[in-house]
């Protein structure tokens, strides 16, 4: 029978089955022992230290998580056993972690079957029960959680009596401990670690085990640390957790739960000890080398997010964005934009982001597919492009720069054992040298080798050094400058080109293959120019052309001296006498508009360095000018072959149709014979055609190669000719 309320409407059930059908959310196990730390980690328990470690309790393997942090009464612990309960809430900038009020029991359930909680606080201890094996034992047909909670009075330990009895005589009959005393000898633990005899103590049994029977970690590879093994991780279930194809290394924290917990969070405020050993947390931000900032502000914020790129000083295959949620991580190494292309773009290189306006998914693994979740992969993507190519690009900004140099943080951390803050080291310090254990006091800065000091202040987003994109200003500069040049190159009308008889061939004895670029056309090859043509082409254009363009172009064909210093050179200097020799082409009228010139900027430039900039732009120009007047022949000179050819290939076309038609009518297939009249007309037009030759091969009759493109053919029947090929016939 369902329990009802007071007006007689039932209240919904829990099915046993439930547990395991929650914890079935992590598919990673590190994900699952991230929410027991995150527990620990929020501000209404705040703990400094947390211990994880593998026992064997009563020939059960068991993992044992416990902090000294504030410890839970009877009503805390009931919410913390029960489903979507979460009042947390932000104290003194620590904001919490969880959301959703389920952590620990799908956490708790994805390690093991069984799971007791011992937590104390004060005088007042509590224990409770979450297990799978008790609810089936019993027969259960809802999610039961026996608690019972000893009071200390300084001379007795007694429970409250309020179902006293029958809540610990299920605890002590369905778990590890099975009388009174062995229960509170687990509260003496915590006395003894923890200095202010407050903390919570979690032990798990019936760890889950692989198909083969084996544990589903890796207690024994190293004495420090939890591992996750080779065949383990590959069944994990998210694609972004398996070994990388092609034999390429995935990140440590990947598989280790030492290297998982050292990033876990942005800024840790927590020590972790696993098995026996302080884990080495580290501020992300703070080991990466040639940092820059950068922000990012999405439309459902009011303040832009800051954004860290540095290259990862460990490991150059592992980068990425490492993407935070209220300090924690949710997503690392996540690859975007060019990162995700074969070409071997921005490898090295880590973003760091917090993503407060973002929501995470059950496991705080991922978070929600929303807009606002792909727009920032999209955008970040970007700006973490836009850095590379700031890194690499810009010689002005790291000269001599190479991916492949060994890099190193540009800032050391460390945190204090004691007081847990964070403190600035001097550069050039190893960190590997440093002891195990550091305290504030062994600070070479005096100014804060206290534990009661507070933590140095972070560098105001102005102070941080940002990225400029310098790279990025080049770049349109160039561009610019390209559509600024093809707007003032004059256009050449195509009237003013003469057609060229297909008869002709164009020498390339008269290009100038000093000044001129090459071309690429068909075949890689330059087309041959006709002087003729060219000439008469560039008298047309020099009619046409405008007469303030026609005078600009003689006055800037003048020559600058090459030992004319320009880092001396003036106004006065660049118009003066000798820049117009007698035997120059500049006459009087011209040599006034350049006195002209010359009053109009000696009104508009009034430093010297504007005048320098002048005179080398004026340089420039006349240097480039061979090159375009080359450029002009080149296109005058490939217009009239692209005519010449297209009306070769229209003639061409026509003798085919007209060779086809006669060969249908007379029936005959094409060993066309040559007539002496056709032998003698192909003798004299390659005799003609400036010493060129045609090569005539025979085997029952002499036949003719086919002519070349723009050649002259004075038999239509030649171009069908197979020097090769006998018989061959034509089909109508």
């Amino acid at each position: 029978m369902a329990a009802v309320t007071s007006r007689g409407i039932p209240l919904s059930s829990i099915s046993p089955r439930y547990l395991h059908t929650n914890s079935t959310s992590h598919t990673w196990p590190f994900s699952a022992i991230a929410e027991l730390i995150d527990n620990a980690y929020d501000p209404d328990v705040s703990a400094k230290q947390l211990w994880i470690d593998k026992s064997v309790i009563k020939h059960q393997d068991c993992l044992i998580f416990m902090d000294n942090g504030n410890g839970m009464d009877y009503d805390k612990m009931h919410k913390m056993l029960s489903f979507g309960f979460n009042d947390k809430q932000t104290i003194r900038g620590h904001v919490p972690v969880g959301l959703y009020g389920n952590g620990f029991k799908s956490g708790s359930m994805r390690l093991g079957k069984d799971a007791i909680v011992f937590s104390k606080k004060a005088n007042t201890m509590c224990v409770g029960l979450l297990s799978q094996t008790y609810l089936k034992d019993t027969g259960a047909q809802n999610v039961m959680v026996p608690i019972v909670m000893f009071t200390n009075t300084g001379q007795t330990v007694s429970a409250s009596p309020e179902h006293a009895e029958e809540c610990l005589h299920d605890i002590l009959t369905h778990s590890l401990f099975n009388t009174k005393e062995e229960l509170l000898s687990e509260f003496s633990v915590i006395d003894g670690l923890c200095t202010n005899s407050r903390g919570t103590r979690i032990i798990i049994w019936n760890l889950r085990r692989t198909p083969s029977g084996e544990l589903e970690f890796d207690f024994t590879k190293n004495p420090y640390d939890i591992r996750i093994p080779v065949d383990v991780y590959g069944r994990t279930g998210e694609t972004n957790k398996r070994p990388a194809a092609g034999g390429v290394s995935v990140p440590e924290s990947e598989y280790s739960l030492r290297a998982y917990c050292s990033i876990l969070y942005l800024k840790p405020r927590m020590q972790i000890i696993i098995k026996g050993k302080k884990v080495e947390t580290q501020l992300v931000t703070k080991t990466l080398a040639n940092v820059l900032t950068d922000t990012y502000k999405p439309d459902s914020v009011k303040k832009a997010i800051p954004i860290t790129f540095g290259y990862n000083t460990k490991s150059k295959e592992h980068y990425g964005l490492m993407m935070y949620h209220n300090n924690r991580l949710i997503k690392a190494y996540e690859r975007v934009a060019c990162q995700r292309k074969a070409e071997g773009r921005a490898v090295g290189v880590i973003g760091v982001i917090e993503c407060n306006h973002l929501t995470p998914i059950h496991n705080k693994q991922d978070f929600d597919d929303t807009e606002d979740y792909r727009k920032i992969l999209k955008n970040v993507g970007k700006k973490l492009e836009e850095y590379w190519k700031q890194q690499v690009y810009a010689p002005e900004f790291k000269p001599n720069y190479t991916e492949d140099t060994v890099k190193r943080p540009d800032q050391i951390c460390i945190q204090c054992d004691d007081c847990l803050k964070w403190r600035k080291l001097p550069d050039g310090i190893d960190r590997k040298m440093l002891p195990k254990k550091w305290f504030c006091y062994m600070n070479s800065d005096p100014q804060f080798r206290s534990c009661t000091v507070e933590e140095e202040p972070e560098d105001s987003d102005d102070e941080k050094p940002r990225n400029q994109k310098t790279y990025k200003q080049h770049e349109r500069n160039q561009k610019l400058q390209q559509e600024n040049w093809k707007q003032q190159r004059p256009s050449i009308p195509k009237s003013s080109y003469q057609k060229k008889p297909s008869s002709v061939l164009i020498s390339p004895s008269h290009t100038d293959a000093d000044t001129r670029p090459s071309v690429n056309t068909l075949h890689d090859t330059q087309l041959p120019s006709s002087p003729g043509r060219q000439k008469r082409a560039l008298d047309s254009q020099e009619n046409q052309e405008n007469p303030y363009n026609k005078k600009a172009r003689r006055i800037t064909s003048g020559h600058i001296p090459d030992n004319l210093p320009t880092s001396t050179v003036s106004a006065e200097t660049f118009c003066s006498p000798a820049m117009f020799p007698p035997d120059s082409d500049a006459n009087e009228a011209e040599r006034k508009d350049v006195e002209k010139v010359k009053k109009q900027q000696s009104n508009k430039i009034t430093q010297p360095t504007f005048e320098v900039e002048y005179l080398q732009a004026m340089q420039t120009i006349m240097q480039l000018q061979p090159m375009v007047e080359s450029l002009k022949n080149e296109k005058c000179s490939l217009l009239t072959r692209c005519e010449s050819l297209e009306k070769d290939l229209e003639r061409i076309k026509r003798e085919t149709e007209k060779a086809k038609v006669r060969v249908e009518d007379r029936g005959v297939q094409t060993d066309f014979h040559i007539s002496s009249h056709e032998e003698s007309a192909s003798t004299s037009s390659g005799a003609s055609n400036s010493g060129r030759r045609t090569d005539f091969g025979t085997q029952q009759h002499e036949t003719q190669d086919r002519p070349k493109m723009g050649q002259e053919t004075s038999n239509p029947q030649l171009l069908f000719a197979a020097p090769d090929q006998e018989n061959i016939s034509w089909s109508p």
